[in-house]
Formats: structure tokens, C-alpha cells, sequence
């Protein structure tokens, strides 16, 4: 999403550790009936949670970016000129003042899309563990049931160096601008909250990637 996949480089080696954890997980999912798995392009989840569960019914809270977010980010330093063109930014999302969303290099990033659709992603946290995330639709009281396959947890699947964080104001008539952001911080290191803004409450997201889905047969 962020800071791992900035450069080529960085790219081709996440590729590389993305392609091997779907291709294991793909022979257990295969395995199945009338189950496959199919690569997609690299999509994003934020979830919010006890990071050591695996199931619960807040999916519904989680949000979704079919497309990478930190490539069509604006710097915190271009905020100026982003107000100047309505809070367009020039990947064609809006900019919403009201409440904003931050990575861990100091980009400001698109809004990721509410609720979570349901389906059965195969998710990694890049790391040693590759699950598949089963997301049911949302019952009639709201609420959205998930689980992760094979006691894998949410902390599992969680890219660590991929960070999100939801700002708004703290309190009404209070001014929470990402020109209020201490800089100083970014890059943010793995395990590190994103940092507190002076006006905004903060809302820190888990991001999960997302490699594949799987689909019924035929």
C-alpha cells in the first residue's frame, strides 16, 4: 500500500513474497469443491478490532480500497494547492476537511469504501501467515459477520509497515487540518501509532492486503 511498494524495487520483492503466500495457500484452497482461487490486482483492507481474533461481527465498521491508495496520495505540504482545486486531488478523489485520512509517510489518501463487500478474500500481512477472510452480507440489523480461516488472527494478516489513521475534529468549532501534522515523524516505523494532530481526534486502522478471492466454480 504504502511505504513497502515505493520504489520498483520494493515492489517486485512484495510481488515476489505476495505471489509465494497465495500460491501455498491456493493447493489448500483448491483442494476444496467447487472452490478456486483467483489472483486479483493488490486491493486493501482497514479494519478496526482486537487485533488477536479471528471472527466477529463488526465487519460493517471496515473499510475497502479496491485500488492502492499511497501512489494517489497528496503530501501534507501540497494541501494548499489541493484546497485551490475544490480538494481534488490529482488522482480524482475528493478531499473531504471534515474528516481525512493519513499514511505513514505523511500522505494524505482517498476515503476507502463502506461496507466491506461480502465474498471470501485471501488476505496476508506480507509476513509468514496467508488466510482467507470469509465476509458475510450485512444482517438485517446492521451488523456484518467475518472469520478468518484456520485460527489465523487479525494481527496475522496485518501489513505492520502499512499504516492508516481517520482524523477528525475533537471537539465542534475546533479546526483539524492536516497542516497541523508534526512531519517530523514520517516515516512512521512498524508498531508506531500514527501521530496525534493538534484539533482532530484519531481513529487508527489495521490494513490487511488483499491478493485474491475465492469464487465458486463454474
Amino acid at each position: 500500500m504504502l511505504s513497502i511498494i515505493r520504489t520498483s524495487g520494493r515492489r517486485a520483492l512484495l510481488r515476489t513474497i505476495l505471489g509465494g503466500l497465495a500460491a501455498s495457500l491456493l493447493v489448500s484452497v483448491s483442494a476444496q469443491a467447487e472452490q478456486t482461487m483467483v489472483r486479483i490486482p493488490t486491493q486493501y483492507i482497514a479494519a478496526l478490532g482486537d487485533p488477536f481474533t479471528s471472527s466477529g461481527n463488526d465487519a460493517h465498521t471496515w473499510g475497502h480500497w479496491e485500488l492502492d491508495p499511497g501512489p494517489r496520495g497528496v503530501w501534507i505540504s501540497e494541501l494548499e494547492g489541493l484546497l485551490a482545486n475544490a480538494g481534488v486531488a490529482p488522482a480524482g478523489w475528493q478531499f473531504d476537511s471534515d474528516g481525512w485520512w493519513l499514511e505513514e509517510n505523511g500522505l494524505m489518501m482517498e476515503a476507502p469504501s463502506f461496507p466491506l463487500p461480502a465474498g471470501q478474500y485471501v488476505v496476508t500481512g506480507g509476513r509468514m501467515t496467508t488466510s482467507v477472510l470469509t465476509v458475510e452480507p450485512v444482517d438485517a440489523d446492521g451488523m456484518q459477520a467475518w472469520s478468518l480461516a484456520d485460527g489465523a488472527m487479525i494481527y496475522d494478516v496485518t501489513h505492520l509497515g502499512c499504516r492508516a489513521a481517520f482524523y477528525t475534529a475533537a471537539d465542534d468549532g475546533q479546526t483539524c487540518t492536516p497542516e497541523n501534522t508534526p512531519t517530523e515523524v514520517f516515516p512512521m516505523v512498524p508498531g508506531r501509532l500514527m501521530p496525534d494532530v493538534e484539533g482532530c481526534n484519531k481513529q487508527d486502522w489495521q490494513v490487511l492486503i488483499v491478493v485474491g478471492m475465492v469464487v465458486d466454480q463454474g
